[in-house]
């Protein structure tokens, strides 16, 4: 019984290609698939909600959504509670990073700083924010002060460590050579670090704006009197889904309009980490 040898490569001949895990498609077909994501999901609904096989009260028709969208904007409820939303959004998102990024920045730049804030804040950012409710309510009230607070906690700490973690990626050679060249710790820092990790600090925050969208819903469920969290809760009570439906669907809107517009900053401060 004769065992046949592997073949063997002749010399000069090609060597195989290795099929990379990642193909780019074409502009074209990236476009299809992009508007097929959002195009297939709402056929399937569409075509559910008039089947019969739902309910409409629990399952509303397109239609009907659009049409509770367009009487809340009439009566001027949607644009309201929007600005309120926004506003948290804004102040309590902007305290988050006022906090987190010079703190994150410290960590990943000074040695004794990681080992001091990182063991806290690790074990503070598995607290869920929510259960912080309760205290922040005795600590501060019912008033906008604890719907704030509450959207600073949930951001902080993730985005303390995520920004730690992209400055301590800044490639030693570039900080060898800047001490080389003569450059002082704050000039490095400024001219070498920052500039380098901002792309990076970027993608944490879009991570985050998501996380701090989920909040602030979540506080305006409870003791609210504006804000697109506190318009679901007054829908539910009427089972108004149409309602509750055509404000997610503006939640998701904006949600994606905040993370296109950070992805064009990101592309403009870092072409050259594209």
């Amino acid at each position: 019984m004769s065992v046949e040898s592997p073949p063997v490569e002749k010399a000069g001949s090609p060597a195989p290609r290795v099929k990379l895990l990642k193909t780019e498609v074409s502009r074209r077909t990236a476009w299809i698939l992009r508007i097929a994501s959002i195009a297939g999901p709402f056929a399937g609904w569409w075509l559910l909600s008039v089947s019969g096989l739902v309910v409409d009260r629990f399952l509303p028709a397109p239609p009907e959504v659009w049409a509770a969208f367009t009487e809340m904007v009439a009566n001027g409820d949607l644009q309201s509670d929007l600005l309120s939303s926004l506003g948290r959004i804004g102040a309590g998102l902007g305290l988050a990073i006022l906090i987190s990024v010079p703190l994150g920045f410290l960590m990943g730049t000074v040695g004794w700083a990681q080992p001091l804030f990182e063991p806290i804040i690790g074990i503070l950012r598995y607290l869920p924010a929510s259960a912080f409710i309760p205290l922040l309510i005795i600590w501060l009230g019912i008033g906008e002060t604890s719907k704030i607070a509450l959207l600073v906690i949930g951001v902080v700490f993730f985005n303390t460590l995520m920004t730690a973690d992209v400055v301590r990626q800044v490639p030693r050679r570039l900080l060898d050579v800047s001490a080389t060249l003569g450059a002082g710790r704050a000039r490095v820092a400024a001219r070498v670090v920052f500039p380098y990790s901002l792309p990076g600090i970027l993608d944490a925050l879009r991570v985050n704006a998501a996380v701090a969208w989920n909040l602030v819903v979540v506080a305006e469920l409870i003791a609210a009197t504006s804000g697109l969290g506190y318009r679901i809760t007054r829908a539910q009570r009427f089972l108004q889904t149409d309602r509750i439906f055509a404000i997610l669907i503006v939640i998701g809107l904006i949600g994606l309009t905040i993370d296109i517009t950070l992805r064009i900053l990101r592309a403009r401060v870092g072409r050259w980490s594209v």
